[in-house]
């Protein structure tokens, strides 16, 4: 072939033909084909070592998609329990009564009218001690939905106060029911079982009142301890509970009421002859005795042993309150331990989990991992990872989910769950998407990417070709 000689500024060149130039373009192009870039793609048929089935993502579609079975993986048990679940079940009591001290004879003389002040104590509020049952409807079937939460009125469990003025509800954890009236338990126990998702559908009663009592001792048939209930206690609801009065001569016979370090009186010939005498209100922590004479230091010492033997509850419970909190600290501390070995364990990846594969147009290529105890959709595979689809190269109408079936019977068969989002609102279909293990997520190249990475194959081709046939 003959070249023409040019001399420009001294210095010699060749000046190739433009049919050489042509040559060496075709033979770059045929050289470059077997090299030219193939983008992947998702083509709906029958191949050599997969059925692939594309179905258009709608809101129907994405019902059956749904429909898939899938079992999330679950946190350990150790993240479902407080650390007070269990401790303390029953607070400590102060023992039985002693026995009241005798009566004697005495002469009527002295005998006065000194009625403790009448008061109003309010509307009863639950105590340490005090068991509450909590209760669904027997005609509702929402007892199995629970988890034996609560019971049914025909089989209905309690919960006792325990010291620290809580109640203890599996699934629910420590709830503080002490110092509120029955109506506001019922609105902080309605909060807490909707807090955690929950059919909020009960009732709740006290069933065991032992949180405030009064004590009648002295001339009665049965000395003892009564509890202050949701209706007031009387003074003579209190001395008929306890057996009645059992004297000789109510002349000769007095009640006596020990209330906050102070004595009271009423003779029993006044107690019989005024029912407002009858109907005075007695207040938690009241002492009652009935004695038979007028000495009153067979009724102080009474009262002594009452003082003493609450003086004796309080410190038992403060020892099971402090049992209470060296076992509940010892359980976190155990609960805590259990809790970082499952983190360490899953940072170091001995950890079953599941993932979804992040492919193609992406702005991160990778794997995303399915949440515990809850489905992860398309939506949060796309924007958690901070991948989302690649606006320069991506195509909006190609996103995909690529998910392989479950059947032996079809084993190769692929679906692909064809998203289009060029209308930005159906990415609303992207977040009620769920994903399944093992699932693919691949957004494909626009046509234009496509042409541009083939063509940066072609292109130096093009330039090399001629040069190498110059050479030749």
């Amino acid at each position: 072939m003959n070249f023409e000689i040019m001399t420009f500024g001294g210095r010699t060149v060749r000046r190739i033909p433009f049919v050489f130039c042509a040559l060496a373009l075709t033979g770059a192009l045929a050289a470059g084909c077997s090299t030219i870039y193939r983008s992947p793609s998702v083509t709906a048929g029958v191949s050599n070592t997969a059925k692939v089935r594309v179905v258009k993502v709608t809101p129907e579609t994405v019902l059956v998609a749904n429909r898939a079975p899938y079992q999330p993986k679950t946190l350990p048990a150790v993240f479902r329990v407080s650390a007070g679940s269990g401790v303390g079940s029953s607070p400590r009591g102060g023992g039985t009564l002693p026995n009241p001290p005798s009566t004697q004879d005495a002469s009527r003389q002295g005998l006065r009218l000194d009625p403790p002040p009448a008061v109003d104590p309010g509307p009863y509020t639950i105590g340490v001690g005090d068991v509450v049952v909590l209760s669904t409807p027997s005609t509702q079937g929402t007892v199995g939905e629970l988890s034996g939460l609560l019971a049914a009125q025909n089989s209905r469990n309690g919960y006792t106060v325990q010291d620290d003025g809580s109640i203890n509800i599996p699934d629910v954890g420590r709830v503080r029911l002490s110092g509120l009236t029955v109506d506001e338990a019922e609105a902080l126990l309605f909060q807490r079982l909707v807090e955690n998702q929950l059919d909020p559908t009960f009732s709740l009663e006290v069933s065991e009142f032992n949180s405030r009592r009064v004590s009648v001792g002295g001339a009665v048939g049965q000395p003892g301890v009564l509890p202050i209930t949701l209706t007031p206690l009387t003074l003579g609801e209190a001395l008929a509970a306890a057996g009645s009065v059992s004297v000789a001569d109510i002349d000769l016979s007095s009640v006596r009421i020990y209330r906050d370090g102070s004595m009271y009186q009423v003779p029993l010939e006044d107690l019989y002859s005024r029912s407002d005498l009858q109907n005075l209100q007695l207040i938690a922590g009241d002492s009652v005795f009935v004695d038979t004479d007028y000495d009153l230091g067979r009724a102080e010492r009474f009262f002594e042993q009452q003082i003493v033997l609450r003086q004796a509850s309080l410190a038992g419970r403060q020892t099971a309150l402090e049992e209470l909190s060296t076992a509940i600290n010892l359980r976190r501390a155990n609960y805590d331990e259990q809790r970082g070995n499952f983190a360490q364990a899953l940072e170091l990846g001995a950890v079953d989990r599941d993932y979804v594969y992040l492919s193609g147009e992406v702005r991160t290529q990778g794997r995303f991992t399915l949440p515990f105890d809850r489905s992860a959709t398309l939506a949060d595979a796309l924007f958690d990872t901070g991948g989302g689809l690649a606006r320069e190269t991506g195509d909006a109408s190609e996103v995909y989910v690529l998910r392989a079936s479950d059947d032996v019977r079809e084993f190769g068969a692929i679906t692909a769950w064809n998203l289009d989002v060029r209308n930005a609102a159906h990415l609303a279909m992207a977040a009620k998407f769920e994903l399944r293990p093992d699932d693919i997520v691949f957004v494909a190249e626009n046509p234009v990417t496509r042409w541009g990475r083939t063509m940066s194959q072609i292109i130096p081709s093009l330039i090399t070709a001629p040069i190498n046939s110059l050479s030749d």
